[in-house]
Formats: C-alpha cells, sequence, structure tokens
C-alpha cells in the first residue's frame, strides 16, 4: 500500500527588532514546528524566508511592527508573494500565563494569524505615497524645530537689554527675524577684560539673536523647499483628491499616507470611515439596543484633516451651508451635524483615493 502524506500548512511569526528577528513556525493545526533567530539584514531576510518554506507551505506570514522595525522584513517578504500580516497587540493573556521572551512572541504572532485575531495587510511602503510621507515627516520636524527657534528667539529678546529691546519688541515676526539677521555684535567685547557688564551682556545677547534668526531662516527655506516638492508629488499622485473642496496637497497627502501605497487592502468605504475614527461603533447591551458611539480610534490625523474639510465647507460650500441649516431645523446639534458631514466626506474622499476599490 502507497502511504499519502499530506502537505503541512505553515503559518509564521516574526518578533522584530533593530538588529535581529525571531521567526517561529507553526502548522494549521497550531502545532510550533520550529523557531530560530536571523539577523535583520538583507541576507538575514533571506535566510528566514527559506528557513520558513523548508517547513511546507507557506500560507501566511505575521510580521509585528511593519512600520518600523519590521518595515523592510514586510517590503521583502511582499516582494517574494508572500501573504503578510500585520500583527501589532501581544495576547496579553498568553503573556501573563507563560511569561516573555522572542520564541515565546513569535509564537504567539503566528497564532494570532492563525486564529485569524490579526487579518490587517500591512502598507507595502514601496511606492510614492512612502516618498511622500518621508517628505512629510521631514517637513514636520522642520517646522517644529523652526518654532522652537523663534519661541527662544523671542525669549532672548524679552529679555535684552532695554535700548535693544524697545527696538524688537513691536515687530511683527519675519520683520523681527530679519532685524536679527542684520545685527552687527562687536564680538571682542566677550573677550576683553575692559568691557563693562552691560556692554558684555548686550553684545552676547545680539550674537545670540542673530544666530538663533540665521537658524530661523534656514529651517524656513527648508520648509519651503519640502512644501514644494510634496505638493508636486500629491498633485501627480492625486489629482482628483485635491480638485475636491476644502482639500488642497496637504490634506491630501495625509489622506494617502494614511491609506498607503496598496489601497486596496482597505476594501470599502466603510472600512476606511472606521480608519479614520468616524464610523459610529455599537455600544449596546441587554435591553439597551440601537446605540451607538463615537469612535475614538483610527488614525487620528485622518481624522483631524476630516474635520478641516468639515469646517471649511461649513463656511463656504453652498450645499453643505444648506444642509447645515436643514439639519439645525430637525433638531440636531452643532457637534452631531459635524459627526454627520465627517462621515459622508470621508464616503467622498474613499471614493477619489487613487485605484480605490468601487
Amino acid at each position: 500500500m502507497t502511504t499519502l502524506i499530506e502537505p503541512v500548512t505553515v503559518i509564521g511569526g516574526v518578533d522584530t527588532h533593530k538588529h535581529t528577528h525571531y521567526a517561529a513556525t507553526i502548522d494549521d493545526h497550531g502545532r510550533l514546528l520550529g523557531h530560530q533567530e536571523f539577523p535583520a539584514t538583507g541576507p538575514g531576510y533571506t535566510a528566514l524566508h527559506a528557513w520558513m518554506r523548508g517547513y511546507g507551505d507557506l500560507k501566511s506570514i505575521g510580521v509585528e511592527s511593519t512600520g518600523s522595525f519590521g518595515a523592510a522584513l514586510a517590503r521583502e517578504l511582499a516582494q517574494h508573494g508572500e501573504r503578510v500580516v500585520e500583527v501589532n497587540r501581544p495576547n496579553r493573556l498568553a503573556r501573563r500565563m507563560d511569561g516573555k521572551s522572542d520564541r515565546l512572541d513569535a509564537e504567539q504572532i503566528a497564532r494570532a494569524v492563525l486564529g485569524e485575531t490579526s487579518t490587517a495587510i500591512p502598507k507595502s511602503k514601496s511606492g510614492i505615497v512612502e516618498v511622500i510621507r518621508t517628505l512629510r515627516v521631514t517637513r514636520a520636524s522642520a517646522v517644529k524645530a523652526r518654532t522652537q527657534a523663534f519661541n527662544t528667539l523671542f525669549g532672548v529678546m524679552i529679555g535684552a537689554p532695554s535700548r535693544l529691546r524697545d527696538e524688537l519688541v513691536d515687530l511683527t515676526k519675519r520683520t523681527l527675524v530679519n532685524r536679527c539677521l542684520r545685527l552687527r555684535p562687536e564680538t571682542d567685547d566677550l573677550l576683553s577684560l575692559t568691557a563693562t557688564p552691560e556692554r558684555m551682556h548686550l553684545t552676547a545677547t545680539k550674537l545670540a539673536l542673530r544666530d538663533l534668526a540665521r537658524r530661523w531662516k534656514a529651517l524656513d527655506d527648508e520648509v519651503k523647499q519640502l512644501s514644494t516638492q510634496i505638493a508636486a508629488l500629491v498633485n501627480d499622485a492625486a489629482p482628483d483628491l485635491v480638485a475636491l473642496h476644502g482639500v488642497g496637497t496637504e490634506i491630501a497627502g495625509q489622506f494617502l499616507v494614511t491609506v498607503g501605497d496598496n489601497p486596496d487592502r482597505i476594501r470599502s468605504e466603510a472600512a476606511f470611515a472606521k480608519l479614520c475614527g468616524v464610523a459610529p461603533q455599537p455600544a449596546s447591551s441587554g435591553r439597551t439596543t440601537g446605540r451607538h458611539r463615537l469612535s475614538r480610534s483610527g488614525d487620528r490625523a485622518a481624522n483631524s484633516a476630516l474635520y478641516i474639510i468639515t469646517i471649511v465647507r461649513m463656511r463656504r460650500h453652498e450645499p453643505t451651508r444648506a444642509y447645515v441649516e436643514r439639519r439645525t431645523a430637525e433638531g440636531l446639534s452643532k457637534r452631531e451635524i459635524i459627526r454627520c458631514l465627517k462621515r459622508f466626506i470621508a464616503r467622498e474622499i474613499y471614493a477619489n483615493l487613487p485605484q480605490s476599490r468601487t
């Protein structure tokens, strides 16, 4: 008699770290097949993939932190045609019962995929949207540093000697910066033993104001350059989205980053609304039925972008203004109307995303 050996269906799990990734494999019955550590490098990713393939038919792989330490691994596996699942929330009950280690974490990640408690498809991070995201992160850092530079400049100016402070205190932001750029401190006074403390204080203040103004100007030029580059990329990637009322390149860029380079991972406009935190959540129990509450989950930056669009349309979009008047006459509060509008706008945004599903 011939014995038939059924092929083994394998599910992988990877606990990711900065320098190493720990992988585990289980079969479709939850039995542990193996576990091993690999370096977090290109050759290490190749070895990890081949090692998992060696146990049988690889069905799917759960990867932790696909937005940070696991991003490169997830991209590498997806390029080889593997089904990658994002797993970010550990099984807390299992952690309390069994403890924590890299092996246990990798095994629990694989079990989360097997039990379908984790089903999210990670962003591919391999197209124009990833370029936009990188530039937006860089610009956000520059904007923050620019604000800090000006706040420091303003604080130094307020505490400056009176004759210098009186010249600067009433100037607007940009005029103040330009005026500080033209300051010419006598730097020799800082090293002179004969200079008075007042003169040394004045010289040091001028020097600090000029250096802070140069820093602010450099950061301002960087922000302008990055904004121009981002606007060109967003207009090229999503012209239909930018053309919507109240949606500019900044807000359109946020929605592109929220969705990622593979928008097909969001299967419906309801899923997109949930991702943006504008899908009402059921809150019924026992005899209380039909009750819903406001969602506090999802991408809060995308939720903020929807709010900005809503406020702009409530002020300058005639169809929206008519809707507000009608719903107000029905007894709805302004907050409730804004929630309804955000849900409607999310539907419109989804329909105009590049390559979105209908």
